[in-house]
């Protein structure tokens, strides 16, 4: 009788570990939505960024479009949605409702999102409403971890690639999904891209561009030569967006590159007063830590500054973002952020 106890509960042991893997309970990880992995502000950031499939095209939040699709470019596969009403996209992307003629002039603008590390932000899209006759894009980091620039920390090593293939994409692809203006592209970097932004896109293309970018809880000092500094300085709009209780690691490199892009802007022979108008910046956030620019979290931090963007970066921007106030100060006599805590 003992013997035959002992053979039942044997089975019953080999039978568990032979079920598949699949079958078993997961834990479900966090997503790395900061600059470096092992941070507990970073385990705290976001969920796991959901593992959907590229392809197809859904609802916006405003009723809008989304296509969501993959190309290869420059060897890189690169992952990107655009938000925008159906009436703009080409027969040739697919979407339902399509009108647009490919590599034709629209009358609407884009705001292109490069979103932290861990992708949490492209996922959740948080600026695919169109919002200040601007278009919704967001692009995917081209790597397993999800890092724009790759490397990790502020040692983004792919920076160069990644910038131009962003470049890339914009000149040469999204003009064959849809019809848009090609001289009122903005930017939004978060975290992770927010470095890749101001680190290697800024410097390499922001003078061809010459419109703004928002750099949402992260910034480095240029890493590459400035192409046509001067008027990168006079036609690119900047605005550096952190909290009082930022990473630890990102609270020395913002206020650096505050610094070597005000320095831009001297050298170009700017006033005081010019520099204000094109370079802001505001850490008032307190409470959230990294990117919760709301007091409360990641993902609600990141989709208010997307949902007062037109507030930052308009034409007739007032500076207002909800509960935080007026963002857009100087940086003349701001460049060094006072930080609370680290995160």
């Amino acid at each position: 009788m003992h013997e035959s106890w002992i053979r039942i509960v044997s089975f019953i042991l080999l039978s568990f570990l032979t079920l598949p893997v699949e079958s078993l309970p997961k834990h479900k990880g966090t997503a790395t939505t900061g600059t470096t992995s092992n941070t507990k502000a970073n385990a705290a950031a976001a969920a796991a960024a959901p593992a959907s499939p590229s392809g197809g095209t859904t609802k916006a939040t405003d009723g809008s479009t989304i296509l969501d699709k993959t190309v290869t470019i420059n060897g890189l596969s690169i992952r990107y949605k655009i938000s925008a009403p159906a009436e703009s996209f080409t027969a040739a992307s697919g979407v339902t409702g399509a009108a647009a003629t490919a590599n034709s002039t629209g009358t609407a603008g884009l705001n292109v999102l490069l979103h932290g590390d861990g992708g949490q932000s492209f996922f959740d899209f948080p600026n695919q409403a169109v919002q200040n006759n601007l278009m919704g894009v967001a692009v995917l980091a081209p790597n397993k971890n999800l890092f724009w620039g790759g490397g990790s920390g502020l040692q983004r090593t792919d920076g160069v690639a990644h910038a131009a293939a962003v470049n890339s994409l914009i000149q040469n692809q999204l003009p064959k999904d849809m019809a848009f203006d090609p001289g009122n592209v903005f930017f939004t970097g978060v975290s992770g891209g927010a470095l890749l932004l101001s680190g290697f896109f800024v410097p390499a293309f922001g003078a061809q561009y010459k419109t703004g970018v928002v750099l949402n809880c992260g910034a480095l000092a240029p890493q590459v030569n400035v192409a046509d500094a001067a008027t990168l300085a006079t036609s690119m709009k900047i605005h550096f967006q952190s909290t009082q209780d930022e990473l630890a690691l990102l609270q020395p490199a913002i206020p650096k590159a505050i610094t070597a892009y005000e320095k831009l802007a001297t050298t170009a022979g700017m006033s005081a007063a010019q520099i204000g108008a094109m370079q802001t910046v505001d850490n008032t956030p307190n409470g959230g830590g990294h990117c919760g620019f709301d007091g409360k979290g990641f993902v609600t931090g990141v989709q208010l500054m997307s949902t007062n963007y037109a507030n930052i970066m308009g034409a007739d921007a007032t500076g207002q973002v909800t509960g935080i106030g007026n963002v857009k100060k100087t940086v003349v006599g701001n460049e060094a952020l006072k930080f609370t805590s680290a995160t």
